[in-house]
């Protein structure tokens, strides 16, 4: 048999070696903040109005500007485009929104690209009354298909979206985490607002990134816990959606709170009738509000995550 001398030396680089090898295997494994393996993509969006915008291409076509929207159960897309884009009709449903509902086609054949990483939802949706209107706000929307489909990472501060393979992400980061449930495909989550004389009022609210107020909160709610100011100094306002107009009084809450985390002032429409969230719930945060924080779906683990903004 052959002796191994083995000098002091070589003894601490291979101790060394062995230390730092598991160190780099639990590094990959367990990644500080997001799972660097799990990214997809990371496109640059426009914020007009605090709402998330991105470009995407659709079957090869030039870029188009689709609406990031938790508030929609499909993907849409403006009347418009149906036809340039070669896609075939599948059908009909009908779109609830905040003031009433509207008869939709379904088509299939989409193939979204977005910065290389494709996207192809089984159907996606139109809405007729978008070819009425006088100048094209955008050119669709990117629902709750698509938030099935990647973990979503909306930092508003970078203005930045990232997409991550559901399948590979992990999170060890700081952010709060706070429990998804879901209605339909609309995502709901548990928060609470002071009144105007300080009492915490809880409830379930809607998660709308296509809303571009603070809350936007139902008549029931609001007068069950005495919201509105007793001097009535709101102002009138209309907030439309899918099926017209409803009668909103703008007006201000003390604060909102999502798990331990805090936003002073919020902005707060209270609906004069009926709600923007279905029945049982209080009403929907908006992006105006979400913005305040780095925010991340993740659908399939039933999860939202919010990490503070670093200044």
């Amino acid at each position: 048999m052959n002796n191994i001398m083995v000098t002091s030396k070589q003894l601490r680089r291979f101790l060394l070696l062995f230390i730092w090898l598991p160190l780099q295997t639990w590094a990959v494994d367990h990644p500080t903040n997001n799972s660097i393996p799990a990214l997809l993509v990371t496109l640059p969006f426009n914020s007009a109005h605090t709402r998330v915008n991105v470009t995407a291409k659709v079957n090869g076509s030039k870029p188009y500007t689709f609406l990031l929207d938790t508030g929609y159960g499909i993907d849409m897309v403006h009347p418009d485009l149906i036809a340039p884009l070669g896609l075939k009709r599948a059908g009909r449903l009908t779109i609830i929104g905040i003031a009433g509902e509207e008869r939709a086609g379904m088509y299939s054949g989409a193939v979204f690209d977005l910065g290389g990483q494709t996207y192809a939802p089984h159907r996606v949706a139109s809405l007729p009354s978008e070819a009425e209107r006088k100048w094209r706000r955008r050119d669709g929307i990117l629902g709750a298909d698509f938030f099935r489909r990647f973990v979503v990472e909306i930092d508003s501060a970078q203005k930045k979206l990232r997409l991550y393979d559901p399948e590979k992400f992990s999170y060890a980061g700081p952010g709060e985490i706070v429990p998804l449930q879901f209605r339909a495909d609309t995502p709901i989550i548990d928060a609470a607002v002071d009144s105007p004389k300080n009492v915490l009022v809880r409830g379930r609210f809607e998660v709308d990134t296509g809303c571009d107020d603070d809350l936007c909160l139902g008549h029931d709610f609001v007068e069950s816990n005495k919201l509105a100011s007793a001097d009535g100094n709101e102002s009138a306002g209309v907030k439309r959606g899918v099926g017209g107009g409803a009668e909103v009084r703008h007006g201000q809450l003390p604060q909102l709170q999502i798990g331990r985390l805090k936003l002073d002032q919020p902005s707060a429409n209270f609906f004069a009738e009926g709600s923007p969230a279905a029945e049982g719930l209080a009403g929907h945060i908006g992006m105006a509000a979400l913005r305040h924080w780095k925010i991340i779906f993740d659908y399939q683990r039933q999860r939202m995550i919010f990490e503070e903004i670093k200044p």
